[in-house]
């Protein structure tokens, strides 16, 4: 049952990312394929990671995550940073553009979060934010998120 609802809430939330990106797509609006929106959706959950970041997460070769993130930094979505500390290391930014593409996904959760504000009582809502941080930071340890990304 406990599995039935969580994969529901899941389901419901790629589907109306989904729904908002088709949107695009027939809008015309849209300049991301599949592939790149998930790089984009992964370089943005890492926190600003170096290529060798990305491609180990995705497990595919620095080549390999180097092609794609060229493409992206050409459509304008990532762009290199130079480490401060290191002049030889360079991390990948999400851009505004991507930013105001993420936020179709955003602004659903933001509707959910304050439904759930109205429909709960502070400590109910407070339980469901413990269960949910409990839920990420010790039952989900193969996908560790920097701390900003886990906000």
């Amino acid at each position: 049952m406990l599995e039935a609802a969580f994969n529901q809430v899941y389901t419901k939330f790629k589907l109306h990312f989904y729904r908002a990106v088709f949107a695009r797509f027939q809008k015309r609006e849209a300049s991301l394929t599949t592939v790149e929106t998930f790089c984009m959706e992964i370089i943005m959950a890492l926190g600003k990671p170096t290529i060798n970041e990305f491609s180990r997460f995705v497990a595919i070769s620095p080549p390999n995550a180097a092609y794609k993130v060229n493409s992206l930094i050409q459509k304008g979505y990532v762009r290199k940073v130079q480490s401060p500390d290191d002049k030889r290391e360079y991390h990948l930014e999400v851009t505004q553009k991507y930013i105001d593409y993420y936020n179709i996904s955003y602004r659903y959760l933001n509707t959910v979060m304050g439904r759930i504000q109205e429909r709960f009582s502070p400590e109910e809502a407070a339980n469901l934010e413990e269960m949910l941080t409990i839920v990420s930071a010790e039952l989900m340890p193969e996908i560790p998120l920097p701390p900003a990304a886990a906000e």
